[in-house]
């Protein structure tokens, strides 16, 4: 909402505008007028918006018309004044004030107008059988008033009206022409219902009316008034309740209600809840909270923001089958103003055999997205209302800032859950296959995958040591010469060569001597296609010996050729590597570090999956 609000009164002399102005603050007739009263401000305090108040009056006798379209181009409301007793100043309105603050106003915002008949004391008829066609022509026109500066008749009321026209505006919202609301504005409560639809059943419970209440209002409804909000929907739509809940269409019927009986202020109290400015797009400042990143640090969900994401699939997993189909995906990012997962993503997170997002695969996708672009995390929560429905401040309340990663290596020991490895390889040594294996995919899956669909990255789930940790693997193109901080930046190196090919394992060597001889950053060498027979390679000494001249475990052979699952042993060790950086070469080398470090592994994936289950069933 706005910090202020500035009114301007204009119309012709001898109305009534400053005599208004000054009966409003003095709450008395004045005996003298001047010319002009100076700008007043009324402090948030005393308004019933709570917001400051700014008003200005005009003079021609003072103003010159260039300081009249100054101040024209700096209101927020203009009130039209007009005396009920002089038929020249109602015809002014038209022929001279509204077409004169129309072309000092920008076309694509235009400023509402009040129309204001004073000096309603000198006459028994009313002026609205006049003014009524004015604003019906007129859509800027918010509404009219009769007062009368002399017997203080309606003064506080225009005052509040015109500030009601600035903070809650009727344009946005309704159009008068068609007598129901503008297309913006239903696209925006269809969001708002969506997201208050907790269960996804297309209508809203008396439970979810109620938090929807005190969410926007801070207070319940009583039983009693739930039944005649009802009650009033049934009389005039039939379909508006269904199953003794609110339907989309009863929702929108009764803020079309609100907005013909005047009450503008309920609809936009519930839509800059849910995050809309005055222009009905969601604020910068809702889609994007501040959150302090120091270097070095990295970011996640916490605790919170997995309950929350995992509500919202299991609220659109209507077959209960753990996995989300194209449809049920559509439904999820109903509530983006577009999808924002493309087909890569199902390259990037396991999915089941139809290719369908799976719920392990679905919190990947939020962590890997998380990680790698935070803004971006924080602006998909804003959509899918987490701070409304998990009670925070903001998105920012479900994201956990590590400490800096150099504390990690000073106290050896962490407490992230997400680690990064960068895999550097030549041209055909099998990168993509090391990605795509770590989802479970064998050869033969992953040539069903369309070029087009691939993807640089692959994240998910590990254990070590009984806790899950999400790796996130990132393929580097291999550009020797053109490796930048990001490509450099990482918890692990993998280094990945076919052993087939007695040039490939050259480049993991350049790579490794330019980049990571002297950094801290634990390396790993992956002898791929170890299905293929085993060539020497051209360099000068072989993987093992380079290995050990660096002390570095020896390499790991690894296929992805296989008629089940390829083997994810692998992906542990990099994981524990990637946790434990200080751990010494001897330990690498032990078979029973690697048993210590992986023992359970299977068995807790199992019960991960196992758990989901029983949640499902409980819910």
């Amino acid at each position: 909402m706005r910090k202020d609000v500035r009114i301007l009164l204009v119309g012709e002399s001898k109305v009534g505008k400053t005599s208004l102005i000054m009966s409003l603050v003095s709450e008395e007739f004045p005996d003298v007028v001047p010319y002009r009263a100076e700008e007043i401000t009324i402090p948030a305090d005393v308004t019933p918006e709570r917001v400051p108040t700014h008003i200005v009056d005009y003079s021609e006798a003072e103003q010159t018309d260039e300081q009249l379209f100054q101040e024209i181009s700096k209101a927020n409301v203009i009130c039209i004044v007009y005396s009920v007793n002089n038929k020249k100043s109602i015809e002014k309105v038209t022929s001279h004030w509204i077409p004169l603050i129309t072309e000092n106003t920008d076309k694509d915002s235009r400023v509402p107008l009040i129309l204001v008949g004073n000096k309603s004391d000198l006459v028994e008829h009313s002026s609205m059988e006049t003014i009524l066609p004015i604003m019906n022509q007129y859509s800027e026109i918010e509404t009219c008033v009769e007062c009368s500066a002399k017997n203080l008749k309606n003064i506080s009321e225009l005052f509040y009206y015109a500030q009601k026209a600035v903070l809650h505006p009727t344009g946005p919202l309704y159009s008068p022409e068609k007598k129901d609301m503008k297309p913006l504005c239903v696209k925006a409560l269809t969001r708002i219902f969506k997201v208050s639809d907790l269960d996804n059943d297309g209508i809203l419970n008396d439970n979810e009316l109620n938090f929807f209440q005190r969410t926007c209002f801070n207070t319940p409804l009583e039983p009693q008034a739930l039944e005649d909000v009802k009650n009033v929907v049934r009389k005039n739509l039939i379909d508006g309740v269904s199953d003794n809940g609110l339907s989309l269409k009863g929702f929108l019927f009764l803020h079309t209600l609100f907005i013909q009986r005047g009450r503008h202020e309920t609809t936009w109290t519930v839509l800059r809840r849910f995050g809309y400015d005055d222009d009905l797009e969601l604020n910068q400042d809702y889609l994007f909270p501040t959150l302090k990143l120091p270097p070095d640090c990295t970011t996640e969900l916490n605790h919170n923001a997995y309950l929350f994401l995992q509500s919202v699939f299991d609220k659109h997993d209507k077959d209960r089958d753990c996995a989300l189909s194209p449809e049920e995906l559509r439904d999820l990012f109903d509530v983006f103003p577009y999808m924002p997962w493309g087909p890569d993503v199902n390259s990037t997170i396991c999915t089941n055999d139809q290719g369908w997002i799976t719920y392990q695969g679905y919190l990947s996708q939020w962590t890997l997205t998380t990680y790698l672009d935070v803004q971006r995390c924080l602006e998909y929560l804003g959509y899918l209302g987490y701070s409304i429905i998990a009670e925070q401040e903001s998105q920012a309340a479900g994201i956990t800032v590590t400490r800096d990663k150099k504390i990690d290596l000073q106290k050896k020991q962490t407490q992230r859950s997400v680690f990064r490895c960068n895999v550097f390889g030549d041209i055909g040594s099998g990168k993509s296959g090391f990605l795509q294996a770590f989802l479970g995919r064998n050869l033969m899956r992953q040539n069903t995958i369309k070029e087009e669909h691939r993807s640089y990255y692959a994240i998910s789930t590990t254990y070590v040591y009984g806790q899950e940790k999400y790796l996130l693997l990132h393929e580097v193109f291999p550009d020797f010469d053109y490796l930048s901080d990001a490509d450099l930046a990482c918890d692990i190196v993998c280094l990945v060569y076919d052993v087939s090919n007695p040039y490939s394992f050259e480049y993991c060597a350049k790579v490794f001597k330019q980049y990571f001889m002297d950094s801290k950053t634990p390396s790993m060498m992956v002898a791929a296609k170890s299905d293929l027979p085993e060539v020497k390679q051209m360099y000068g000494c072989s993987p093992l010996e380079f290995c050990r001249r660096h002390k570095m475990p020896p390499p790991q052979s690894f296929t992805c050729n296989t008629a089940a699952e390829p083997n994810r042993d692998i992906y542990t060790k990099l994981t524990t590597m990637a946790m434990y950086p200080h751990i010494s070469q001897a330990d690498l080398k032990s078979s029973t570090f690697w048993l210590r470090a992986s023992v359970g592994a299977s068995v807790f994936a199992v019960l991960g999956f196992a758990m989901y289950r029983v949640l499902l069933k409980t819910r």
